[in-house]
């Protein structure tokens, strides 16, 4: 199953990127999220973060793919399932950019949580993107 979020920010880019990749801060800007935890140090291929969520179990993610100043992505696994998250700053102007938050759940039980937590999910994705899209706008 495959959830996503997409804000357009009036604001460039880099300024959005800085923002997603400073992991570590995201309680700042989301309620999503509790706290973030970098186990490896900074955010790069590999790196793990522990997560913490309202009304969801604690998490480790590992970094598995990075394209600076573009996207990355980090995935978690739990029995049955892996789930994928996916987030992407795409240019859209010299001074425009759009977010992409996405959650891609995958394995023998990966449909059923799906199901079973897509209200919750959907809710999260499209508050973190709003909440790029504010903290990004207001740093310009």
């Amino acid at each position: 199953m495959r959830f996503e979020a997409v804000q357009d920010v009036a604001a460039p880019a880099a300024t959005a990127w800085s923002i997603y990749r400073d992991v570590e801060r995201w309680p700042e800007w989301t309620d999503t999220v509790t706290s973030v935890e970098l186990l490896d140090g900074p955010l790069r291929m590999g790196a793990r973060a522990r997560i913490r969520q309202p009304r969801l179990p604690v998490a480790e993610w590992e970094v598995t793919e990075l394209d600076e100043g573009r996207r990355f992505e980090w995935v978690s696994r739990a029995p049955g399932v892996r789930t994928t998250g996916i987030h992407v700053v795409e240019e859209t102007g010299p001074d425009s950019c759009r977010v992409t938050a996405a959650l891609d759940q995958r394995g023998p039980l990966g449909v059923l949580i799906g199901l079973v937590t897509s209200r919750l999910t959907k809710r999260y994705l499209a508050t973190e993107a709003a909440g790029l899209k504010r903290r990004a706008e207001s740093a310009t």
